[in-house]
C-alpha cells in the first residue's frame, strides 16, 4: 500500500483523508473544529477540500477552506498537515485558464491563512482550455513554492495520459495524483486509470469511499436516514448492495470492526491508492472510520469483497 503522494516526494500521509465537503455545510465551525481536532489526535494529517466547497449555500462558498485555515491558526499546525484543495468548479472561476487558476489560487491561500498548497488539484477537467495552458499555470506555482504538488480530479484516463505526456514533453509540473470516485460498489477506476496510475506512479486518493455513506451500513431495506444524501445513497440498495453489505458484516463481526472501516480498509489495501477519502459529521462517526487505519484484511476477505464488483468499461 502506498503511503506517499507519489514514490519520489517522500510525502508519508495517513491511511485517511479527512473529506472538508462537510465543513460549513452539515458541520458547522464548532463540529468541524472537534472533527479536525479528533482526527488529529489520531494521527491524522492529509485534509482535503475545495474552494466550491459549501457554495451550494446562498453565503457558503469558500466556507470549508476558511474553516480548516480558522483550525490550523488556532492549533498552530500548518506544518503538521497536508492540506489538498481544488480549482476549477468555484462559482465565477470556473474552468483552469491560467488567469482563473492565478485567481482562484489566492482566494484559496488568503482563506486557508497559508502561503503554499501540498496538493492542488485540477477539480475537473476543462476541454475549453489547452492542457499547455493549465499546466503551464500551475507549473509557475509549483516554482514559486507555493504548490507543493499538483493533481486531477475527475480527469478520463485518456486526457490525464494526455496530460502527463504534456508535461514530459514541455518540461511542467506533473500530475502526481488523482481523485476519481472509487469505492467497492463503484469500480470504473479499475480499468484503464488504475492501469494508468500503475505504471506511471500515480497515486489514488479515491472520493466517496462510502459511496455517499451507502457503505457506512446505516442504509437498510426498511430503514429510515436523516441524511442530506439519503436520496442518492438509497440507490446503493438493490440486489447487489444487500449482497455487500452482507460480506461486510461477516468480514466486520470477525474483526470487531465497524462496517465503515472496512469498506474502507478494503479501498486502502488497493493498487495505486494512497489514502482513501472520506468525511464525518460527528465525532463518533469519525471514530468509526478511523479504525480502517489498523484494519488488515486477510486475503480470502479481499477477495470476496473484491468479488462484489466487476469493473466496468468505463474510466473515472
Amino acid at each position: 500500500m502506498p503511503t506517499e503522494l507519489n514514490a519520489a516526494s517522500g510525502a508519508a500521509v495517513h491511511p485517511l483523508c479527512l473529506g472538508g465537503n462537510v465543513f460549513g455545510w452539515t458541520a458547522d465551525k464548532e463540529q468541524s473544529f472537534a472533527l479536525l481536532d479528533a482526527y488529529a489526535e489520531a494521527g491524522g494529517n492529509f485534509v482535503d477540500t475545495a474552494d466550491e466547497y459549501a457554495s451550494w449555500l446562498s453565503d457558503g462558498a469558500g466556507a470549508s477552506e476558511r474553516i480548516i485555515g480558522a483550525w490550523m491558526a488556532s492549533r498552530g499546525n500548518r506544518e503538521q498537515i497536508a492540506v489538498a484543495t481544488k480549482v476549477g468548479r468555484l462559482p465565477g472561476l470556473k474552468g483552469l485558464s491560467r488567469a482563473t487558476i492565478a485567481a482562484a489560487f489566492d482566494g484559496s491561500l488568503q482563506r486557508l491563512g497559508t502561503d503554499y498548497i501540498d496538493l492542488y488539484y485540477a477539480h475537473e477537467d476543462d476541454p475549453e482550455t489547452p492542457l499547455e495552458e493549465t499546466l503551464a499555470a500551475f507549473d509557475e506555482l509549483v516554482r514559486a513554492g507555493k504548490v507543493r504538488r499538483i493533481g486531477a480530479s475527475n480527469y478520463s484516463a485518456e486526457r490525464l495520459a494526455t496530460a502527463l505526456e504534456t508535461s514530459a514533453r514541455e518540461g511542467l509540473a506533473a500530475y502526481v495524483a488523482v481523485q476519481p470516485q472509487y469505492n467497492l460498489m463503484d469500480r470504473d477506476y479499475e480499468g484503464q486509470m488504475m492501469e494508468l496510475c500503475e505504471r506511471e506512479g500515480i497515486a489514488c486518493v479515491p472520493y466517496f469511499g462510502l459511496a455517499m455513506g451507502f457503505l457506512s451500513g446505516k442504509y437498510r431495506p426498511g430503514a429510515e436516514v436523516k441524511s442530506a444524501r439519503a436520496r442518492i445513497a438509497e440507490r446503493y440498495l438493490d440486489e447487489r448492495g444487500i449482497a455487500a453489505l452482507g460480506v461486510l458484516d461477516e468480514v466486520g463481526g470477525a474483526h470487531d470492526a465497524p462496517v465503515a472501516a472496512v469498506a474502507l480498509a478494503w479501498l486502502r489495501q488497493r493498487p495505486t491508492v494512497a489514502a482513501p477519502l472520506a468525511s464525518a459529521r460527528t465525532v463518533e462517526q469519525l471514530a468509526e472510520v478511523l479504525q480502517m487505519a489498523e484494519l488488515e484484511l486477510s486475503a480470502d476477505e479481499l477477495a470476496r469483497l473484491d468479488a462484489l464488483g466487476v469493473p466496468s468499461a468505463g474510466d473515472a
